[in-house]
């Protein structure tokens, strides 16, 4: 999950380049947003995606090592951790809390913190030696049709959140660059989706 948050953000910085060379932005506006990037990339990002993967990982350790413990549910984990999942949510620091569409971005990143500690739990439940995670995906999920079902749920939250974007960019707090940013969202959304499926050939 580190692997993939790393390589996601560098190819962001190259996704930003390549829309930052179309020719049609001015040399003033060129060097704010790519320095705006490398510092969030570098910065906020980095860390808020660390501390959403630990509290996942967290969630779903205690459904698993409690599983006989009526006491411990997803949806009380849910409601103890979320907010903390939020404030390190990127989408939700850069969105006007005020705007119209702030509660659905709100409302997705929440469903996509439910799907994913329970992709955790599948994980976490696997009981047979594995050595990558190849091996993992290959034994929590028995066919490539039942593991693309399962890990295409979190792009499906990811395209849901960029289209409320596309669909009015004044939700975002970003002061210059916001088409930019919807574009490389677009692009790398289309391009990740395009690497799991191919991920999936190569495992299965």
């Amino acid at each position: 999950m580190i692997e993939l948050m790393n390589s996601s953000l560098e190819h962001g910085k190259s996704l930003i380049d390549s829309e930052l060379d179309t020719g049609f932005l001015d040399i003033i506006l060129k060097p704010i947003i790519k320095t705006f990037y490398n510092y969030w990339s570098n910065n906020d990002a980095k860390v808020g995606t660390l501390e959403q993967i630990s509290l996942t990982l967290n969630c779903g350790k205690r459904l698993v090592n409690n599983s006989l413990d009526s006491t411990v549910t997803l949806e009380k984990l849910v409601d103890e951790n979320f907010p903390k999942y939020l404030k390190s949510d990127q989408l939700h620091h850069y969105c006007h809390h005020k705007h119209k569409n702030f509660k659905k971005v709100e409302q997705i990143a929440k469903d996509s913190f439910i799907s994913q500690i329970e992709e955790s739990v599948i994980l976490l439940n696997v009981k047979s030696d594995v050595s990558s995670y190849d091996d993992l995906v290959r034994a929590a999920f028995k066919t490539k049709e039942e593991a693309y079902v399962t890990l295409v749920k979190q792009l499906d939250f990811y395209d849901d959140s960029i289209k409320i974007i596309e669909n009015d960019t004044s939700i975002l707090k970003l002061p210059a660059g916001k088409k930019i940013l919807v574009k490389v969202l677009r692009r790398g959304f289309e391009e990740t989706r395009q690497d799991l499926e191919s991920n999936l050939n190569n495992i299965y």
